[in-house]
Parts: structure tokens; C-alpha cells; sequence
């Protein structure tokens, strides 16, 4: 537990010395919701916890993708996962601290977006429909983290940056993260349903507006088990 605990206490720490795992995971997808609240807050204000919902699914997936697989990259190339393995820290321990460690940024980020609509848009909650809204984003994200290990263990810092905001912007915009999906043009729609980034703002949604759930659940465990065997996988092939 203590080796754990200390794995887990690094990974926290490093996300703040990364400044653009910081910058892109963070501060990005809370600054781009106040300023659409603050452009558009007026025809917004009635929406309550359903304006949360698609803003916060992209802030939550902007902090699970981006840190952990910029994370290990950096890790990698300053040999840090070569003194790893050396000392016989289990791969499940290292994997599972990087996933871990992006539970608590991503409820910084729900909760610095709640805020903002709060004093920015000044829209009203129900408190116990946001909680719930907070766990399932917070846990039916952490599937995302696998992916972002494996790319950080196959390339470079800048290269995993680069790769996890191309894979993010489109994968946000298709399935309606950033516009509503009812207004995407039809064949774009088709293809943001497939989408795990897609199921897991409908799963967010059902505590919202009443719909099943049980589909994007399935579809976002499907998710996880892929994500973790290629994560095993490309982490046990890195070059260290």
C-alpha cells in the first residue's frame, strides 16, 4: 500500500511540473466553457445540469487522456520506467497509480466548470443530480486512461501531446461534446455514435433526462477491457 500510495503521490505531483499536460488537460476545457458562458449564458441558464454534462464529459476526457499518456512518456524517456523495473514494481501498480492519479484533476475540472456556470451563467442545480453526474463521468472515464498509456509508452512527450489532441478534438466535436448532436449533419452523427466518447456523455446524461443506460455501460466496459490489454501490451514492449 505504501509503494502504491507513493507511485500515486508522483504521478499527482508530476501533472503539476508538466506545464502543457497542465495547460491542454486543465485549464483549457474550463476556460473554453466560461467563455461559451459567458457569449451565450443568457439562452443557457435553464439548462442546468444538462449544460454540465457534454462541457464536463470533454473536461474529464481532456484530463484522463491527456495526463497519464504524457505522463509516461516523459517517464520513459528520462528513464524513470527503466529504474521501474528494476525495482520489481509491479506493471499493474504503475499503470493503475497513472490512471489513479487523474481521478482528482478531473474533479477539479467538473467542479471549476460547475462554478463557472454558477457565477458566470448564473444557472441553478440540483445538488444531488450533479453529484451523481460527477460519478459517473469520473468513473466511466477512467477507460480512456488506458489508451493514453499505451501511446505515452510508444512515443515521446511531444509526440503523445500531439497525438492525444488529435484523437480528443474530433472525438469531442463528433459526438456533440461541443455542439448539440441533434444539430451534427447526418453521416458525421453516425460515425460520433460508435464512439466510447460518445457513450459515456449518454451515460452521463440518463440520470439527467431519464434515458437507458445500459448500452453506453457496456459499450464503455468494452472499452476499459481493450484499453488495459493494449496498454499491458504496448507498456511490456516500450524501449526503455
Amino acid at each position: 500500500m505504501r509503494a502504491m500510495w507513493l507511485e500515486i503521490r508522483d504521478e499527482l505531483v508530476g501533472i503539476l511540473r508538466e506545464p502543457t499536460a497542465l495547460f491542454f488537460s486543465v485549464l483549457m476545457p474550463v476556460g473554453f466553457f466560461t467563455f461559451f458562458v459567458a457569449m451565450f449564458g443568457e439562452a443557457w441558464e435553464n439548462a442546468g445540469t444538462a449544460m454540465i454534462v457534454p462541457f464536463g464529459t470533454f473536461g474529464v476526457l481532456a484530463v484522463v487522456l491527456m495526463n497519464p499518456g504524457i505522463g509516461m512518456a516523459d517517464a520513459r524517456q528520462r528513464g524513470w520506467l527503466r529504474v521501474k523495473r528494476v525495482s520489481g514494481i509491479p506493471l499493474w501498480m504503475t499503470i493503475a497509480a497513472k490512471v489513479i492519479a487523474s481521478i482528482p484533476y478531473a474533479v477539479a475540472v467538473l467542479a471549476a466548470i460547475t462554478a463557472s456556470a454558477v457565477f458566470v451563467g448564473d444557472m441553478r442545480f440540483d445538488a444531488g443530480e450533479v453529484a451523481v453526474v460527477f460519478a459517473v463521468l469520473v468513473l466511466g472515464v477512467l477507460p480512456f486512461a488506458f489508451f493514453s498509456v499505451a501511446i505515452g509508452s510508444r512515443v515521446g512527450a511531444n509526440a503523445a501531446a500531439a497525438i492525444l489532441n488529435a484523437i480528443l478534438m474530433p472525438s469531442a466535436i463528433v459526438s456533440g461534446l461541443w455542439f448539440p448532436y441533434e444539430m451534427l449533419p447526418e453521416a458525421i452523427a453516425r460515425i460520433g455514435s460508435v464512439l466510447p466518447t460518445y457513450h459515456l456523455a449518454r451515460l452521463a446524461m440518463a440520470p439527467v433526462d431519464g434515458g437507458a443506460w445500459l448500452g453506453h455501460l457496456l459499450v464503455l466496459a468494452a472499452t476499459a477491457a481493450v484499453g488495459a490489454m493494449v496498454a499491458t501490451m504496448a507498456y511490456r514492449s516500450a524501449r526503455l
